[in-house]
């Protein structure tokens, strides 16, 4: 049993203390590192297919904005696990990019509603969404720099506020297109939630969280483009 746990504890160190960082082992920051690295590129390449599928201007602003919340969710998480990971030592580096790794799912989150705001007929009321999705993003970047880490329950029940409030408005849409898609990825997301909060308990969890991410920004990536970009008689 003393050489199980020897073995085990290899791949996963024990939970961590309440107000206190988990510390993933070597192989988990390679599994943190690796998970979100390798969606870069393919996210880049996204951004750039749905610039070219743009129409208007409105549509081309819309691609950019969501596209780069897509690429700077991947690459500031690669970037913050790779220094938790190998300049750990740096601490206010790494404190720095801990931090932007947080704001960024806030932005994220508002950029991934934004073709849904603004590329379908929406209510007078619904449109105000439009803008306050971005309110709440602010709020949470104010929040994060003022309570980074100290209330990580508060910081959780944000990021699902923010998720959840403005799918009410979505969902209201007269033209219901892509919504099975949109409510799949957001099952998806909250089931990595479980992960996300089982470092310590279930090894690679943290990793296994990034696979979800990942899971639900492609179903929803593939919602935008085959019901608010794609033209079927466009020839390619």
């Amino acid at each position: 049993i003393k050489k199980y746990n020897s073995t085990f504890f290899q791949f996963m160190n024990r939970r961590a203390s309440a107000n206190c960082r988990y510390q993933p082992t070597c192989y988990e920051h390679a599994a943190n590192c690796y998970t979100h690295a390798f969606l870069i590129a393919p996210a880049f390449v996204g951004m750039a297919l749905l610039h070219r599928l743009s129409d208007n201007r409105w549509e081309t602003i819309t691609a950019w904005v969501y596209g780069i919340g897509l690429c700077a969710l991947f690459l500031v998480s690669t970037v913050f696990h790779i220094i938790t990971w190998k300049k750990s030592h740096m601490r206010a580096v790494e404190h720095c990019f801990h931090m932007c790794d947080r704001v960024v799912i806030y932005f994220f989150i508002a950029a991934s509603y934004t073709p849904w705001l603004n590329l379908r007929e929406l209510g007078p009321l619904a449109a105000h969404m439009r803008w306050f999705v971005w309110l709440m993003a602010a709020a949470g970047t104010i929040y994060v720099f003022n309570y980074h880490e100290k209330y990580k329950l508060v910081e959780l029940a944000f990021y699902l506020t923010m998720g959840f409030f403005p799918a009410s408005v979505v969902t209201s849409m007269s033209n219901t297109e892509g919504l099975h898609e949109l409510a799949c990825g957001g099952l998806i997301y909250c089931l990595g939630v479980v992960f996300f909060k089982s470092d310590g308990i279930i090894p690679f969890a943290h990793a296994i969280w990034h696979v979800f991410v990942a899971l639900a920004a492609a179903v929803h990536y593939y919602a935008i483009w085959k019901y608010l970009y794609r033209n079927p008689t466009r020839d390619f």
